[in-house]
């Protein structure tokens, strides 16, 4: 299928790392935005190269720092002498892929630069809005909390990204693996062919609609999103966006296994990256290391799941 020869293409670059490649893809398909949370140097960056690469998307990178301006994200107006009227010059955010790189070492003015484009699929800038190209994409790295330089993301921003994932550092056999495909190639460079146009991932975007959710399903992954705001260790739970992203990644999945329906297995495959970053912890589990991922482990367990021939019964 075409998503596996787009998994494999990338895995050409990046090693070891499948589970990670088919979650961004699963977002990228649903046409959300992508927050990537790790260390320096685990190829967080070359992922969305790739993959913007792979898709033939137009792509543009911002270094987040800490003097970085709404204006260098998004665009400013600047004077034209010989019109006599100011002109729009558009910032990087005019791209189908994004990378927003280390977002979390700019302040909240300027990240909140990307919070309109990132829901609304548009910039406004002095009272005129711009429309963005489809697909619009933000694939944004942060380094983690505890990391110095960094600022939180603000939780309205958190919200707006489908989904959250760690890289993780390789195994022994996969870095080696590293080592050896560098030292056969004689270069760090690398070249992917493309193996979907923009117009064919836009298709394969549409194709989701055609993916069939039962009630069953659909009542399973709310009372799952209810769990987590029930819970006594959550302050605030997710949202009814996260409803909504639980819903679209699911149906990603189903069709990324060559179904047409969704089985409550795909719910659970994508719920973790899909929800954790929507809970507020109550701020005495952060002594106890307590992480939202936990709770919505958690939530899995307790919340009882559909039977499969529910999940079906609708198709037939």
């Amino acid at each position: 299928t075409t998503s596996e020869r787009i998994l494999a293409e990338i895995e050409r670059v990046v090693v070891g790392k499948r589970d990670a490649l088919e979650l961004i893809l699963l977002a990228i398909l649903a046409d959300g935005h992508v927050l990537i949370e790790d260390f320096p140097g685990l190829a967080k960056t070359l992922i969305a190269r790739s993959f913007a690469q792979v898709l033939e998307l137009e792509f543009k990178r911002i270094q987040f720092t800490p003097d970085l301006m709404p204006s260098d994200v998004t665009g400013s107006s600047i004077f034209n002498q010989q019109a006599g009227e100011f002109e729009f010059r558009p910032g990087p955010i005019f791209a189908n892929l994004l990378l927003a790189d280390e977002i979390n070492r700019a302040p909240a003015k300027t990240q909140a630069a990307l919070l309109e484009a990132m829901q609304e699929r548009q910039v406004t800038a002095d009272g005129r809005r711009h429309q963005l190209d489809p697909p619009f994409l933000v694939l944004a790295t942060q380094n983690p909390l505890e990391y110095e330089g960094t600022y939180p993301l603000p939780e309205a921003q958190l919200d707006r990204f489908l989904i959250r994932l760690g890289v993780g550092y390789p195994d022994r056999d996969q870095e080696w693996r590293l080592v050896e495909d560098r030292l056969q190639r004689r270069t760090d460079e690398i070249q992917l062919q493309p193996v979907a146009a923009r117009s064919r991932l836009l298709e394969m975007q549409r194709a989701l609609e055609q993916v069939h959710v039962s009630a069953s399903v659909g009542y399973y992954l709310v009372d799952l999103v209810t769990a987590t705001r029930r819970s006594g260790r959550v302050q605030v739970g997710a949202s009814p966006r996260g409803t909504l992203a639980l819903m679209k990644l699911a149906r990603g999945r189903a069709a990324l296994q060559g179904r047409d329906f969704v089985i409550p297995e795909d719910v659970k495959a994508v719920a973790v990256p899909a929800l954790s970053h929507r809970l507020s912890l109550r701020p005495e589990l952060w002594v106890q290391k307590v992480r939202a991922e936990d709770v919505v482990r958690d939530c899995l367990d307790s919340v009882p799941a559909p039977a499969a021939e529910d999940s079906t019964a609708a198709r037939r």
